[in-house]
């Protein structure tokens, strides 16, 4: 297997809000699509990537029957090159950080924030 995630959707109640919010946090903006889905279309913000081909991509999503938590799966979002410039953009954005930018050794820095949905969500950076 050469990937251990093939895709991760983080479910958001107000899509707006957590659209602005995720394309702050990120710098960039998030492309969105209204999906045909059992029940009703569901609103998705792609998170960008570089090849949409390959690695691990995924989005927001505002679907019946999807609900934030802050105690489901934590996904690491990649927290570009100096972690303290993306969890500076957390708490203007309307997110909480709730665990500080934390030396995990040879695996670079993590931290973990509430999304303005609810949703507990991590950083990841080398530096």
């Amino acid at each position: 297997m050469k990937d251990a995630i093939a895709w991760f959707e983080i479910p958001v109640k107000d899509f707006t809000r957590a659209q602005k919010f995720y394309s702050a946090l990120l710098n960039e903006e998030m492309p969105t699509m209204k999906i045909p889905m059992p029940g009703g279309d569901a609103d998705y913000g792609m998170f960008p990537k570089d090849n949409p081909e390959e690695g691990v991509g995924g989005a927001i999503v505002k679907m019946e029957g999807f609900e934030p938590s802050a105690n489901g799966s934590l996904i690491f979002l990649p927290g570009g090159k100096d972690l303290n410039e993306a969890l500076a953009r957390v708490e203007p954005a309307g997110g909480k950080i709730i665990f500080p930018k934390t030396d995990i050794g040879e695996n670079g820095f993590m931290a973990h924030f509430f999304d303005t949905e609810g949703n507990r969500i991590a950083l990841h950076s080398f530096n």
